[in-house]
């Protein structure tokens, strides 16, 4: 079959890419079409194209048509696919969302698929209840990953400053981002983000503190964590540690709007399995390690997480033949190769050793870093309930940007940030 790639628009924040893949003979019709939605990097979807090809060459009769988003412009068209029952066929979700949108109904249980079209034996039953929620499997996790640090290495050596260790502290993290500020020596460049908007290291924070961002009923945390929080982030920001606010509203948590990606910062926080994309846009050598902690030989509030997730639309007709593209998604290893870690370290033994000889050094790098957290990581959390999302995108995030542009307190921040947090966030 001969595969016609009719657009490919990648761009900016929030543009979508279009991507047909399949014969444009009369035949076609005929043949099972499959809708796939991602976001991510332009990285990101060359692999997931190239796999998706591979896939039709070794099933002639299924074709798919593949769509990448960047930033909240992915949640917006799911949400609208969602209101009109027309949800992708396979839909790519994150730990944090599984459950919120198991619960609203957008995906479609794998269990009956298993294990004779969707083969996860191999992956262990503690990696399957990364995606189980009320005793059902949503979704399949496409890689292991976790909470990192990414640093400049470049800048850091010139500087003759050694950059954050296994062991560093919140405080050391502060006066280490500081240095890297003064040594830059330059306009809008500084040592690192304003990490306040960020609801992953928020979260790796409070399990530092024995607290934690979601239970399974609400938030699991109150006024008095997150004024800590923000005075954190608000010290650190007015002696210069991190980017301006105007810098980091620039960021759609997506790798090429990160303070770090674009230049302005020399550490950057986000997930491990990001490295990849990271290194591809960035002249300077990458480093990589753990988030700071709150004491030395404390908890490091990491945990092991499916890089990512391969769900399958609740309203889709073709629930077998997406079943089918999932499976060979995350158990073939030519597809495996052509992956790599960047949707995190495979899940499958079979594939991870199918791979590893053909990593180059920054994905090894970062299988190196799953490898070490061995001995670090904690307990996985209770799933995140439902408004989880919009918590992030509508509450945490917006509420630490008017802080940043000092246009409310520390205490009103954290009182509407609970308040809020409250009113979005619930039990399914």
């Amino acid at each position: 079959m001969l595969l016609n790639r009719r657009t490919f628009l990648l761009g900016s924040a929030g543009t979508a890419a279009g991507i047909a893949l399949g014969a444009t003979s009369p035949l076609a019709a005929e043949n099972v079409q499959l809708r796939a939605m991602w976001w991510g990097s332009n990285d990101r979807s060359k692999r997931t194209l190239s796999v998706a090809k591979l896939f039709q060459e070794k099933n002639p009769g299924i074709s798919i048509v593949g769509e990448s988003l960047s930033g909240d412009g992915y949640w917006t068209k799911l949400a609208t696919q969602m209101a009109g029952r027309a949800i992708a066929d396979v839909f790519q979700l994150e730990p944090s969302t599984i459950s919120d949108y198991s619960k609203r109904g957008a995906c479609l249980a794998l269990d009956p698929f298993i294990p004779s079209t969707l083969d996860v034996g191999a992956f262990g039953k503690d990696v399957l209840k990364l995606t189980t929620v009320d005793g059902k499997l949503w979704g399949v996790g496409l890689g292991l990953n976790a909470f990192a640090l990414f640093y400049d290495a470049d800048a850091f050596a010139k500087a003759g400053i050694t950059p954050p260790g296994v062991d560093t502290t919140w405080k050391e993290y502060a006066d280490i981002a500081i240095e890297m500020t003064k040594a830059a020596g330059k306009k809008n460049v500084w040592g690192g983000p304003y990490g306040a908007r960020y609801a992953y290291v928020f979260d790796a924070w409070l399990r530092q503190r024995g607290s934690s961002l979601y239970t399974e009923s609400g938030l699991g945390f109150g006024v008095d964590e997150a004024k800590e929080w923000y005075a954190y982030w608000e010290d650190l920001r007015k002696r210069g540690g991190t980017v301006g606010a105007d810098i980091q509203t620039l960021d759609q948590n997506t790798i090429d709007t990160n303070c770090l990606s674009l230049g302005y910062s020399a550490m950057g926080m986000a997930y491990s399995n990001q490295m990849v994309g990271y290194q591809l846009i960035m002249k300077s050598k990458l480093g990589i390690g753990m988030l700071p902690r709150a004491e030395k030989g404390g908890p490091s509030g990491h945990y092991y997480r499916p890089a990512l997730i391969w769900s399958i639309g609740a309203t889709t007709e073709h629930g077998e033949e997406a079943a089918r593209f999932i499976n060979f998604f995350v158990n073939d290893p030519e597809a495996g190769k052509i992956l790599g870690v960047e949707r995190g370290v495979p899940m499958s033994p079979k594939v991870r050793e199918a791979i590893l000889p053909s990593l180059n050094p920054t994905e090894a790098e970062t299988v190196k870093y799953i490898n070490a957290l061995k001995d670090q990581v904690g307990n996985y959390p209770a799933p995140a309930p439902l408004g989880s999302t919009e918590f992030d995108q509508r509450v945490l995030r917006p509420i630490a940007d008017e802080l940043a542009f000092e246009r409310i307190s520390i205490a009103d921040a954290a009182t509407r940030l609970v308040e809020e947090g409250k009113a979005t966030v619930r039990a399914g």
